[in-house]
């Protein structure tokens, strides 16, 4: 339904997106994720066609957004991270509006309104004014803007952010149901969100592809690594420095429970070569010093683990190419 090719973007010398790569099947819901300008933005607004790429293509349902604008354009629904909402208007006006600015028929333009007011799931404020609405209903309000036309392609942008655990929940639903009906990129910051929710998950950091597979698969590129969260009393520099040099930890992140406790009570997240088992070693290293284990438990890897790991490592990367021997 949706691809990508060697797309690349540049502001001057700066790199937005550089080479990047990536397909959607039709039906499929994709989870599109990276840290903080890597691009991930800018990436979904050259798909709408709200901004040009440096070189590369894209192409929806078959349409190249840069040639064919318009019959691409028409296939796609975006819902930005700011919704594009006007406070003053009502619901109800404010979908007539942006009905007309898409070319929606008259005669057609009420069917797809009540389409997009049942699809987004507001019916009980369809004739309140958006300013008096929630946070929540906003973002539906949104979100029902994007549905207009019933586009088959739905751009979600951060679609939950600033909604309080109860609208994620709803927010979260609804998007379930819609990916039953449209093909969905979904970028989100609430990486367990993603893992409910998506199909397949494309993974960017720098302006590059770092990773593109389904949640568990993503979580299989690690099955190699075990993980360990231990609780140790003992001063928090002397016990890392210990753990660290035990056989099999490939490394080790701290955690002190508060300022307190960082000089008698530390907890470390520790990853290991999964065929050596190091709880046993862990035990003895720290009996000989006399730096009690009070918690230790075995950790799976999840999505934001992988993630962490994916895209710590491409930065590292790329730091070494930029600043080689640094």
């Amino acid at each position: 339904m949706i691809t990508v090719s060697n797309l690349t973007k540049r502001y001057g010398k700066a790199r937005g997106i550089e080479d990047l790569t990536f397909t959607v099947d039709k039906g499929e819901v994709l989870g599109f994720l990276g840290p903080n300008g890597a691009g991930k933005t800018t990436t979904m607004r050259i798909i709408t066609g709200y901004l040009a790429a440096t070189s590369g293509t894209v192409e929806v349902d078959g349409f190249c957004v840069f040639e064919d604008a318009m019959e691409a354009r028409r296939r796609i629904g975006y819902l930005p991270e700011n919704p594009p909402l006007y406070r003053e208007m009502t619901v109800s006006g404010y979908l007539r509006f942006v009905s007309e600015l898409k070319g929606i028929p008259k005669s057609k333009m009420k069917a797809a309104v009540d389409l997009a007011v049942e699809g987004a799931g507001i019916e009980t404020v369809y004739n309140r004014v958006i300013s008096n609405l929630s946070r929540g209903y906003r973002q539906r309000v949104g979100l029902a803007q994007a549905l207009l036309g019933n586009p088959e392609v739905l751009i979600l942008d951060e679609p939950t952010v600033g909604l309080d655990p109860r609208q994620i929940i709803e927010i979260r639903k609804l998007i379930h149901s819609l990916g039953k009906k449209h093909t969905i990129i979904l970028s989100s910051h609430i990486l367990p969100e993603v893992s409910m929710v998506c199909d397949r998950v494309v993974i960017i950091n720098n302006g590059k592809l770092v990773a593109s597979d389904t949640p568990s698969g993503l979580s299989g590129r690690l099955e190699g690594r075990g993980r360990i969260a231990v609780r140790i009393r003992g001063p928090r520099s002397e016990v890392t420095t210990v753990v660290r040099g035990l056989s099999g930890v490939s490394s080790v992140s701290v955690e002190t429970p508060d300022r307190e406790a960082q000089d008698r009570e530390v907890l470390l997240f520790v990853e290991t070569d999964k065929s050596y088992d190091v709880r046993e070693d862990l035990f003895f290293a720290m009996a000989s010093r006399g730096w009690p284990i009070v918690g230790m438990k075995t950790m799976d890897m999840s999505l934001e683990d992988v993630f962490l790991k994916l895209t710590t490592e491409e930065t590292l990367e790329d730091e070494t190419e930029v600043a080689p021997g640094a």
